[in-house]
């Protein structure tokens, strides 16, 4: 019988075959697959009376509209070739018509349901996001949980196990503030600023880069302030539920680790 480490590595493995298309790695970036939500897709399922070959369908369907929806956002910082911005949108839409594939031939229509929910979620938020819709930090933090939670939040709903969406929406929202400030300080390029920036200077329509470091720094400390209060509710999560497996437990204590105040990162750098 497999473990949950076996089990990991042998869905990641199949995601990985079908992404990994040869003639499209030629021209646009290699697909990001984002263990953290694997991991946590596993994790969940592995709790149920499952088949090995059910979750690993679940996973792989899952993954794929992930992976999708990932790629299709890096159109707008896709290369200005055409062909590369083509073949970027063709592999989102290859990604998407395998996870449909694999669903219709399960013949399961309450998950197709339940994730189209999440897609339509992640979608209705990124508009949000990108066009500067929101009118406060704590709107667009909400839009980005939803972003990065939504389709295992419907997944966990659907198998009635959604108890744990609160630790995993805050898990998921620690990482991605976590990368999108490393992202800033090191390219000042980052999509959670300039949301945030249209939102703390709405009247001086900044862009990253004439920032002055008084207003860089106001910015950091908004992104800590988060990242802070979702760190409060995942250690409180890792100490409340016991039927957290090993690997997962790991790599939550492992991201938790890679936080560093800005103010810290400031003085060190300095």
């Amino acid at each position: 019988m497999l473990d949950i480490r076996q089990k990991f590595t042998n869905i990641r493995e199949q995601v990985e075959q079908r992404v990994c298309d040869t003639y499209l790695l030629k021209y646009i970036e290699i697909p990001i697959i984002d263990e953290d939500k694997l991991l946590i897709l596993v994790s969940i399922m592995e709790r149920l009376e499952l088949s090995f070959s059910d979750m690993q369908n679940y996973a792989l369907s899952t993954m794929l509209i992930q992976i999708a929806l990932d790629t299709h956002e890096r159109i707008s910082n896709a290369s200005v070739d055409e062909k590369n911005r083509q073949l970027t949108v063709l592999a989102g839409d290859y990604f998407s018509g395998l996870y449909y594939k694999l669903l219709a031939e399960s013949e399961d229509i309450l998950m197709i349901k339940a994730l189209s929910k999440g897609i339509k979620d992640v979608n209705e938020n990124k508009i949000s996001v990108y066009h500067h819709e929101l009118v406060s930090v704590e709107e667009l933090m909400t839009s980005i949980k939803r972003i990065e939670s939504s389709l295992l939040a419907r997944l966990s709903e659907y198998f009635k196990v959604d108890l744990l969406n609160e630790f995993l929406e805050n898990l998921l929202l620690f990482k991605r503030l976590l990368n999108e400030k490393s992202q800033f300080i090191s390219t000042e390029r980052s999509v959670l600023f300039e949301a945030m920036t249209s939102i703390v200077f709405p009247i001086h329509n900044f862009k990253l880069k004439e920032l002055s470091s008084d207003q860089k720094s106001h910015l950091f400390q908004y992104c800590d302030q988060y990242i802070e209060k979702s760190k409060k509710v995942i250690e409180k999560g890792l100490e409340q539920l016991p039927y957290l497996n090993e690997l997962l437990e790991n790599r939550i204590i492992s991201l938790l680790n890679q936080y560093q105040p800005y103010a810290k990162t400031f003085v060190e750098e300095g």
